[in-house]
């Protein structure tokens, strides 16, 4: 995987003023767009799309100094107007190109990356596959935006707002692996861009043919193969920790990619204030 990323990020640099067919491009490489965009946005830290606009803005930004005519920079680096550019600029510069051109800067380099897989420390990830057959996951579902860091409060409301007993009725639905009450994030942007809006459903797994109550929401998934990552220590600060590790050293390790469908979790064991919780974090997977 780490060769493949590297691969990416060299086609960036020699295509920076076209359109990069992600699809087509990972295929070539033997995974999938899907896979690609995930390992890329969690080891990088920003989606592929907003990578590509700030190398391209860096580069750029010698063209602008240079006193070249703003329209041919412009359609160079894949922008049909002045405007447009000058947006997708300021964007990454901070600055307009005609400060820039005026002063000479401040400018904001985006240097090219590099991935690089390091070995740290000597504890293996707990990580299982589990083949499962089709199976469905049904509760009370919300569309909330994606936050990296912290605790989510969107989903906090959102759980808030279900009376006491309904958490009871849900856990007496559970029927499925993985069992309990779960946390469900689905319709995730490939690309995980923090801000972008998913589905979180708070609900159960029941078997594929179980008959969903009607006040409740339903995802059905197919069969196939999960990882389960396991974590412990202080919430939710573990699992995202969980969450980085699964693409820092699980996967560019293993002969396994992410393939589409929702991150699962579930809570095996808990503080009473939730202050440290033992956690199972599950992934749809393929064989590479």
């Amino acid at each position: 995987m780490i060769k493949i990323l590297n691969r990416l990020v060299d086609e960036v640099e020699h295509r920076l003023g076209d359109d990069i067919d992600i699809e087509a491009l990972a295929a070539s490489m033997g995974t999938t767009g899907y896979h690609l965009r995930r390992m890329f946005s969690s080891l990088a830290g920003m989606p592929v799309s907003e990578y590509v606009r700030r190398r391209r803005m860096t580069v750029a930004a010698s063209d602008v100094i240079g006193g070249e005519d703003l329209l041919t920079i412009a359609v160079r680096f894949g922008y049909g107007s002045v405007e447009a550019f000058g947006r997708a600029f300021r964007s990454v510069h901070g600055v307009s190109h005609g400060a820039v051109r005026r002063d000479g800067g401040p400018l904001r380099t985006q240097p090219t990356l590099r991935f690089r897989l390091t070995v740290e420390g000597s504890s293996a990830m707990d990580a299982r596959i589990i083949e499962r057959p089709a199976f469905r996951l049904i509760g009370h579902a919300a569309r909330v935006p994606l936050i990296h860091e912290g605790v989510n409060p969107h989903i906090q409301r959102h759980i808030a707002s279900l009376p006491a007993e309904e958490h009871e009725r849900l856990k007496g639905l559970s029927s499925a692996d993985p069992r309990g009450l779960l946390q469900v994030s689905a319709d995730v942007d490939p690309d995980y861009r923090e801000g972008s809006e998913l589905t979180y459903l708070h609900g159960v797994a029941v078997d594929a043919d179980a008959d969903a109550p009607a006040d409740l929401d339903a995802i059905d998934l197919d069969a196939g193969a999960w990882v389960a990552f396991r974590s412990s220590g202080p919430h939710p600060a573990a699992l995202q920790e969980a969450y980085a590790a699964s693409a820092a050293e699980w996967f560019p390790s293993n002969p396994w990619r992410l393939r589409p469908g929702p991150s699962i979790v579930t809570i095996l064991e808990r503080a009473e204030d939730f202050s440290t919780a033992t956690c199972e974090l599950w992934f749809p997977v393929e064989r590479e």
